[in-house]
């Protein structure tokens, strides 16, 4: 009984790990696909209100 639910609780943390490193690859890949594309203004923009929202001098 003790071994099926070892072998139970490892198949159960596997599944977890892949499911979370799926969804940071496809959340990665956005971000690369999104930002390839943009045009610059529009990712300096985004940063520089970032920068500004986290009280982060840009200037």
């Amino acid at each position: 009984m003790a071994s099926t639910t070892v072998t139970a609780a490892k198949t159960t943390d596997r599944s977890d790990a892949l499911r979370a490193a799926g969804i940071a690859l496809i959340l990665g890949l956005g971000l690369i696909f999104l930002t390839g594309f943009a045009y610059p203004e529009v990712i300096h923009n985004a940063a520089h209100d970032t920068r500004h929202s986290l009280s982060f001098p840009c200037h």
